[in-house]
């Protein structure tokens, strides 16, 4: 995956992850903790990947989503299974 394209996933995600949790995406940078950014706990977080699988219609196991904490990361994470 190219940057253009790396940076247009990231800017979904970061959209997507400001929808579900009414935070003003403005207020949102990709390399943001979203733990911290949108305010959420794991059990949020969980809701956050099961739409984002929906989304763009990939699985992610547990696993590759270990450590990763920031918007940037999980670009990285869902476009390795695109």
């Amino acid at each position: 995956m190219n940057t253009t394209d790396h940076t247009t996933l990231t800017a979904r995600l970061m959209t997507l992850a400001s929808e579900r949790f009414d935070r003003p995406l403005a207020a949102l940078s990709a390399d943001d903790d979203f733990f911290h950014a949108l305010g959420i706990d794991s059990l949020q977080a969980l809701d956050l990947l099961t739409r984002i699988e929906e989304t763009f219609d990939v699985e992610v196991p547990d696993y590759e989503l270990q450590g990763v904490t920031t918007f940037t990361g999980l670009a990285e994470v869902i476009a390795r299974r695109l």
